[in-house]
């Protein structure tokens, strides 16, 4: 018996795109990545620690501390730039980021970890508490799913293949970032 077909709706195809094009349409991803990378390596470097239940041998109890304490800062001042400046103008072409959707949702989602963190390490930097290896690393996990995925969905969206579907080059120009 033969198959049927079915139609399935596809996006047009796009021309091919110049270096010269992919630079300006990719400036966003290659930018945002840049922060991302940052935020990876030092998760990777907090995160290994936890595990293995010892901090890195060139950082004192109040460099690694004061490393984290880092990270929750940056990154809460990285949410906030796109919470406010960056989101809103790609919001107006691009339903992703409004603030119903996923991209913001994971932003609340990765805060309510990141928030309880944050907590936990001042607790620590004031002598309140013991730093925990383990209890850190369970804090972490409360939200590290939800921030590798958010790091990598933020880039995707901002790819230059994606991104030339919504705007033109000169409105690219113009972004704010």
């Amino acid at each position: 018996m033969a198959e049927t077909a079915t139609p399935q709706t596809l996006e047009p195809t796009m021309p091919k795109m110049s270096a010269a094009d992919f630079r300006v349409y990719n400036n966003m991803a290659e930018h945002m990545n840049y922060f991302h990378n940052n935020f990876r390596a030092t998760w990777k470097i907090l995160y290994a620690a936890c595990s293995s239940g010892n901090r890195p041998s060139n950082m004192s109890l109040r460099q690694f501390i004061s490393t984290a304490e880092q990270f929750c800062h940056h990154l809460t001042v990285h949410h906030t730039i796109e919470e406010q400046h960056i989101f809103p103008v790609l919001a107006t072409k691009m339903p992703v980021f409004r603030k119903e959707l996923e991209l913001l949702t994971q932003h609340k989602q990765i805060h309510q970890g990141l928030d309880k963190f944050e907590t936990y390490l001042e607790k620590c930097k004031s002598g309140e508490q013991d730093l925990r290896m383990d209890e850190l690393k369970r804090l972490m996990d409360s939200f590290g799913d939800v921030l590798w995925q958010h790091l990598d969905d933020e880039v995707k969206q901002l790819g230059a293949e994606n991104m030339r579907k919504y705007w033109t080059k000169d409105e690219m120009r113009r972004m704010p970032m």
